[in-house]
C-alpha cells in the first residue's frame, strides 16, 4: 500500500501542478498534512514536548527536510515527468549509504548496486533527453539535489527518532518547515486563478497530504515494526515502478524500452545497496521514508 501511495502521488501533484502553482500547492498540502499530523499525535498519547538541547535540531531538520527538500521535490516534478521523479528520488538511499559514511559496509556488492543505479538514472535521462529535446533534464537534476538532501535529513534525524521515536520526530520538523512551505506559498496563493482550479486539484492536495506524507509515514513505521526495517524497506522499491506505469496512463508519459531498463537498472541497483547497517535487521530510523512527503 505504501509503494502505491507514493507511486501515484507523483502523478497526482504533477497532475495538479497543471492548474496550480509548485509554492502554492506545497503551501495548502501542508497545511492540511499539519492538521491530520496534529489528529495522529493526540491519538497516539499527546504532541509531547522536545527538550530545549533538541530545538536546534528540530529546527534544522524542518528547515532541511520540509522547507529545501519540498521547495526542491516541487519544482523538480514541475520540471520533468513523474516516472524520472520517482527515479531520481529513488537515489536517497545511496547518498545516505555514502553520506552516513557506510559505504564501505556492502563491500563490492554496494559499490555495484551505485554503479548500476546512477547507469540507470543516466540512460532513463538520456532516453527522456531523445524525446523531450531535454526540457526535463533540469527538473532532474533538481530532484537528485532533493534525494541529497533528503538523505541528510534523515541521518540528522536519528538522534531525534532515537530519543523521541519516530512519529514525534517527523511531526515536530514538519510543523516548523510548514510554517516557512506556508509563507513562502502566500504571494502564489494570492496570484492563483482559482477559476481553473478543479475537483481533481483539490483531490489532489487532499491524497498529497492525507495519503501521501499521513497514512503513508504511519503505515510505514508499521511495517518496520512488524516485518523489520530493512525487509520493509525493499517494498519502497517498487514505487517507482507505480509511478511510471501510472504516469504511462495517465499523463501519457512516453515509455520505452530504454525507460524500462533504466528503470530496472535503478531499482536493481536500490535492492543491491545495504539496507541495515550489519547483516541484521536495522532500526526504523535507517529508513526514514524518502520523499513521502514525496
Amino acid at each position: 500500500m505504501v509503494a502505491a501511495i507514493w507511486g501515484l502521488n507523483f502523478v497526482v501533484v504533477k497532475s495538479a501542478l497543471g492548474v496550480l502553482a509548485p509554492l502554492g500547492f506545497n503551501a495548502m498540502r501542508h497545511l492540511v498534512a499539519s492538521g491530520f499530523m496534529l489528529v495522529v499525535l493526540l491519538a497516539s498519547g499527546g504532541v509531547g514536548r522536545p527538550e530545549r538541547e533538541d530545538w536546534p535540531r528540530i529546527v534544522g531538520m524542518g528547515v532541511l527536510g520540509i522547507i529545501c527538500y519540498q521547495m526542491a521535490f516541487m519544482f523538480g516534478l514541475d520540471r520533468t515527468r513523474a516516472g524520472n521523479a520517482s527515479l531520481m528520488l529513488a537515489l536517497a538511499p545511496i547518498f545516505v549509504l555514502l553520506f552516513g559514511g557506510r559505504s564501505g559496509e556492502g563491500g563490492v556488492r554496494a559499490w555495484l548496486g551505485v554503479i548500476l543505479s546512477v547507469l540507470g538514472i543516466a540512460i532513463v535521462s538520456w532516453n527522456t533527453f531523445s524525446l523531450t529535446g531535454g526540457s526535463t533534464l533540469i527538473g532532474d537534476l533538481i530532484l537528485i539535489g532533493a534525494a541529497a538532501i533528503w538523505a541528510l535529513y534523515t541521518i540528522g534525524s536519528k538522534p531525534l527518532i532515537s530519543r523521541y521515536g519516530p512519529i514525534r520526530a517527523t511531526v515536530w520538523p514538519l510543523w516548523i518547515g510548514s510554517i516557512g512551505v506556508v509563507l513562502a506559498g502566500v504571494p502564489a496563493l494570492v496570484r492563483q486563478d482559482w477559476s481553473v482550479v478543479g475537483p481533481a486539484a483539490w483531490g489532489g492536495v487532499l491524497y498529497s497530504a492525507c495519503f501521501a506524507i499521513g497514512i503513508a509515514y504511519l503505515l510505514w513505521y508499521r511495517g518496520v515494526e512488524r516485518v523489520g526495517g530493512a525487509r520493509t524497506a525493499v517494498f519502497s522499491n517498487l514505487a517507482p515502478v507505480v509511478a511510471i506505469a501510472a504516469g504511462a496512463v495517465w499523463l501519457g508519459e512516453a515509455f520505452t524500452i530504454h525507460s524500462l531498463a533504466g528503470a530496472l537498472l535503478v531499482i536493481g541497483g536500490l535492492i543491491l545497496v545495504p539496507s541495515g547497517g550489519t547483516g541484521e535487521d536495522a532500526p526504523a530510523d535507517q529508513y526514514a521514508p524518502a520523499g513521502s512527503a514525496r
